[in-house]
């Protein structure tokens, strides 16, 4: 099951993810930007989706209208923005990120949206081997903000 704008849930499965990653030295985020406050405050509510087995969350993400901060010279509807997937360390190995990716591609078709887009840190080569195997094309590399981030697009 899926819900849509449950900011508190996917903080929870953020927070739970980043923790994971750090202990395998792996860090991505920092927890304390995973806060439902701060999450409010720079991705748009009805942006999040959850995916729930029973009433434990257990895979997140979001998705934006624009994003001109990774994306500035797309036009407007040309395509949805994915943010911040996750999966709880506790349901790791079950399929859901392909879950969560195949809801994303199937939510930007139903709104008239060609593409799926996302960028991710160049230098995390399983996160972008998750992405590439789901079939999304590198389309290049930029730097933001001090971060180097690889471009990928899904034709939906």
């Amino acid at each position: 099951m899926f819900t849509q704008g449950d900011s508190a849930a996917a903080s929870g499965v953020l927070i739970a993810a980043a923790l994971h990653l750090k202990a395998r030295g792996e860090p991505l985020w920092p927890e304390s930007s995973l806060t439902p406050e701060r999450l409010t405050r720079h991705y748009p509510q009805d942006g999040w989706r959850v995916a729930w087995r029973a009433d434990v969350a257990v895979a997140c993400l979001c998705l934006l209208d624009t994003d001109s901060l990774f994306w500035p010279d797309d036009a407007a509807g040309e395509a949805l923005y994915l943010h911040k997937l996750a999966v709880h360390p506790d349901a790791r190995g079950q399929g859901l990120s392909a879950l969560m990716l195949r809801e994303a591609a199937r939510e930007t078709r139903e709104r008239d949206r060609p593409w799926l887009k996302l960028d991710t840190a160049t230098a995390r080569p399983k996160l972008r081997a998750i992405y590439e195997d789901f079939g999304f094309q590198s389309v290049g590399q930029r730097t933001v903000k001090g971060f180097d981030v690889t471009l990928y697009q899904l034709p939906t």
